[in-house]
């Protein structure tokens, strides 16, 4: 009796830890800068481009019509721009911020760090590309333009777009 009980124990512990695993593939990403539900269907299995900005930071500035461009071009080819705030306002401060700037792609109000294992920068701004299996791929540091970030993604595809 003592073996069953093990075995069960084993089975069980077995189970949590799958479901522990498990439990972040799929789930939701929280709210965009307009408070709107941003579901992992719409994010997951295709390319991210994960831009960490803030109000108070030049560069980042520039960069949002670059971002807003790419986030165009790239409509439909699997890949999708998101921005994160880097100071994690929230709610109606977020998008007060988000329309400051003129962003035109999704915010994300919940940082995506974590389920990407991504590293806390210390710089900004500063831009992440993941691929469709949800890998980090790539860390670029400082101000990007959207040709740059095409070149880069058509590299790290090996040309599959």
């Amino acid at each position: 009796m003592r073996w069953r009980i093990k075995a069960n124990l084993a089975q069980l512990a077995g189970l949590l830890l799958a479901a522990a695993l498990l439990g972040g593939c799929g789930a939701d990403y929280g709210p965009d800068q307009h408070g709107n539900p941003v579901s992992a269907k719409t994010l997951d299995k295709q390319w991210l481009v994960v831009n960490y900005w803030a109000v108070w930071c030049g560069p980042c500035r520039r960069e949002i019509p670059e971002l807003n461009a790419l986030s165009q071009s790239l409509q439909g080819q699997g890949v999708s721009v998101v921005g994160v705030n880097f100071d994690n306002l929230q709610g109606d401060e977020l998008k007060a911020a988000a329309s400051t700037l003129g962003i035109d792609f999704t915010v994300l109000a919940q940082d995506p760090a974590p389920r990407f294992d991504l590293p806390r920068s210390q710089a900004l701004p500063v831009t992440f590309i993941i691929d469709a299996q949800g890998k980090l791929r790539d860390q670029l540091m400082g101000e990007q333009t959207a040709a740059g970030i095409e070149a880069r993604l058509a590299t790290l595809q090996g040309g599959e777009r």
